[in-house]
Formats: structure tokens, C-alpha cells, sequence
């Protein structure tokens, strides 16, 4: 590439989606669709890129790798300087994941999450109850299912089994 610039050749949106997840790496971070914004612009110091994300929850341990690996991507892209930051409104649901994320989340086997239930804005209730609704075995699509632990590695998890072939998995859980 001598002689060219490496953002003719990749720009700064390509690389930023192109970013995989730190806790799910099947996912990209637009597959998980935490990315808000990036903006380019032209300084001195050559071309200032700025990402905005918002974490699947408040709480997210991931953010930091997540802003970390996302400043390193364009870093080697030959942007700089990079600011990522963190945006919590609105916040994140499971409906902003791409059907491009839901189908490769389903070939690693974890059961993407179903559509998020309507509530009221405001603060997201915290209940304990059991899902209420079907879970399809993302290994042999019985509906067959039974939720054996709320919470799986990560917390945007739950652990499964399916009753049909008897093996467990992950499902990602509706928020």
C-alpha cells in the first residue's frame, strides 16, 4: 500500500463495524447493534474519528475492552486521534441486534432472543420469573425447552436444555 492512504482504502464506519465483540466474538458490535454513531473529522493531526456506543446494560464489564479494541481497529487503520464514548440513552434492547447477528448467534449455538416486551420509558423492572414464552433448541428447533439457570457467562445470558435432544445451551435473554 505504499503511497495510499489506508482510510481510501478502508473507511472509518467498515472498520468500526467490523469490530467483534469481546463477549460474544460470533458478534460483531454493529451485529449487537451498540453502535451509535462515528464521525469523522479532518484536523491537523490527520483524520479525528469519533464513536459513540451504548452498552448492552449500565453495568457492562465489557465497555472498556470494547472501546479499547474499536481505538486500536482504527488506530491500524491509520486514524487518529480516536474518542469512544459512551451514550445511555436510549438504551440498548435486544431489538437493535441485527438479523445478521440473530442468524450467527443461532450457528453458534445460542438461541437469539425473541422480540423485547413493550413497557412503559423508565427504569426496566427487575424480575425473577421464568421467561413465559417458547425457546426454540437452536440445535434441533424443538420448542422443548426449559431454563435451568437465569443466568449463564455472560449476564445477557441464560443457560438452557433442550428436553427433546438433551443438549444444553445459551439464550440471550429479552431486554
Amino acid at each position: 500500500m505504499t503511497g495510499v492512504d489506508a482510510r481510501t482504502v478502508v473507511d472509518a464506519s467498515t472498520v468500526v463495524d467490523s469490530v467483534p465483540d469481546p463477549e460474544m466474538p460470533m458478534l460483531t458490535l454493529a451485529d449487537l447493534g451498540v453502535i451509535r454513531s462515528v464521525t469523522e473529522t479532518a484536523t491537523p493531526a490527520g483524520v479525528a474519528v469519533r464513536v459513540a456506543i451504548t452498552p448492552t446494560y449500565s453495568g457492562c464489564p465489557a465497555i472498556e475492552e470494547m472501546r479499547a479494541d474499536i481505538a486500536r481497529g482504527l488506530s491500524d487503520a491509520g486514524y487518529g486521534p480516536v474518542e469512544v464514548t459512551t451514550v445511555f440513552s436510549p438504551a440498548w434492547s435486544t431489538d437493535w441486534i441485527s438479523e445478521d447477528g440473530r442468524r450467527k448467534l443461532a450457528e453458534a449455538g445460542v438461541a437469539p432472543p425473541g422480540p423485547s416486551p413493550a413497557r412503559p420509558s423508565g427504569p426496566i423492572p427487575l424480575t425473577l420469573d421464568l421467561p413465559s414464552h417458547t425457546v426454540r433448541c437452536p440445535q434441533c428447533g424443538s420448542p422443548a425447552t426449559e431454563e435451568f439457570s437465569r443466568f449463564g457467562p455472560t449476564a445477557c445470558t441464560a443457560l438452557r436444555r433442550c428436553t427433546s435432544c438433551q443438549e444444553p445451551f445459551q439464550h440471550m435473554k429479552e431486554i
